[in-house]
């Protein structure tokens, strides 16, 4: 089994205190989330554990100059290198796919870490973050996200998602919620039994995406891992 979680659910704690998190959980790897408010004070290799993505926020396909969007994309791809990363997740921000393929161009191929784009905001499903990474056409140096709650929430079927991303496909972010408020897994709205139809023997990584930096008043992180972890065991378990 290859479970991690995002560091966006311990919003003001250092990335020690999510090494720490994680290893007291057993768990294997982390999305670090890239803010001012985590500083990088230790490496999660040395503790045992796999940085899954660095998770930053440029907006990839958001109209205006690309010179802005490239500069960052190369800093935080090195920074993911740096830390061992699959690579770094970027958001649509926009419908400019030309933008988006000649941002993901400048920078190809100058890291083993990839532009991973995430399954959110413009192009929040598998559609059309699939035809976006076709016509890239590099899968060495572009992927996806699927996170599972934008697509099914926007009315695509979730194996209509599946199929779409299969090619391109970096690694999935598992949560629950009713409405846009997160929930402990099993606890919400989320189709998760279907989810877990679809992704039996998929070897790839499950990240529990909890939203507390942006949703304060729900549980602590600590408390909804072991639901998270156990249901991505059962899913791994029955494939």
């Amino acid at each position: 089994m290859r479970f991690a979680f995002s560091t966006l659910g311990l919003p003001g704690a250092s990335l020690a205190e999510a090494v720490e998190l994680a290893v007291r959980h057993g768990v294997e790897g982390l999305e670090v989330r890239l803010h001012e408010d985590m500083p990088l004070d230790v490496d999660p290799r040395d503790a045992g554990l796999e940085v899954v993505s660095m998770c930053g926020y440029v907006r990839i396909a958001e109209t205006g100059p690309d010179e802005p969007v490239i500069a960052a994309l190369r800093g935080q791809l090195a920074l993911a290198d740096r830390f061992g990363a699959l690579g770094v997740r970027v958001f649509p921000g926009g419908n400019d796919v030309e933008a988006a393929l000649r941002r993901m161009e400048a920078v190809a191929g100058e890291t083993r870490a990839r532009v991973l784009v995430e399954t959110h905001d413009h192009m929040a499903t598998g559609a059309a973050v699939g035809a976006l990474l076709d016509r890239f056409g590099r899968p060495e140096a572009a992927g996806a996200i699927w996170d599972v709650l934008h697509p099914w929430r926007n009315g695509e079927d979730p194996a209509a998602t599946l199929e779409a991303l299969a090619p391109h496909l970096a690694y999935v972010q598992v949560k629950d919620a009713t409405g846009t408020t997160p929930r402990p897994m099993g606890h919400g709205e989320v189709p998760l039994d279907v989810f877990a139809d679809l992704l039996r023997g998929y070897p790839g990584w499950f990240s529990l995406e909890w939203e507390k930096a942006w949703h304060p008043e729900v549980e602590p992180l600590g408390e909804v891992i072991p639901g998270a972890r156990e249901w991505v065991r059962s899913v791994v378990r029955s494939g």
